[in-house]
Formats: C-alpha cells, structure tokens, sequence
C-alpha cells in the first residue's frame, strides 16, 4: 500500500488488531477504601491481547495502587467479509 493513504489505525486494523475498552478498577494507594476508576482504548489482538498484558506487567511493576477489577469490551473492525482488495480503479470525469 502506498504510504501516506493508510492511516496507522486503519494498518492495525488489517493486521487483525481490533479495539478495545479497558476499565481498570483500583484501590487509591493514600485512601485504601475509595476505588477509583481508570478507562482507556487500545488496539489489541484478541484472545491473546498482548497490549492489555504489557499494560498490566508495568501497573504490577511500576504502580503502588492494588487492582481491584478489570472489564475488558473488544471489537473486531475490519472482518474478513467486509474488506477486499481492488486491483482496478475506474476514474470517470
């Protein structure tokens, strides 16, 4: 594909990545009692979701608050019957 026409998103998407919704539920480190909660998307690869996993190795590593739940929503963009590749291109004036 030529460079410039694709977006990065849209190369995710026909690598197979699909979004997701990740809501990350957690204790507040200097008030133990209160949850508090983080919501974010990424592109990741279902079922295995290597993005979410290198995520929480690092809040495992790096943050002091203990997770109390995650809820993970995930959408394939682009399926197999909805995308095709067109070798010709017709331009009428």
């Amino acid at each position: 594909m030529t460079k410039g026409l694709v977006t990065p998103d849209l190369e995710l998407q026909l690598q197979g990545y699909g979004l997701s919704l990740v809501e990350v539920h957690y204790y507040m480190p200097d008030h133990p009692s209160l949850l508090q909660l983080l919501s974010f998307q990424q592109y990741d690869v279902a079922p295995r979701y290597p993005a979410l996993h290198h995520f929480l190795d690092h809040w495992r590593r790096e943050i002091e608050a203990t997770l109390h739940s995650i809820r993970l929503n995930h959408r394939q963009l682009i399926a197999a019957g909805e995308w095709r590749n067109v070798a010709t291109e017709w331009v009428i004036n």
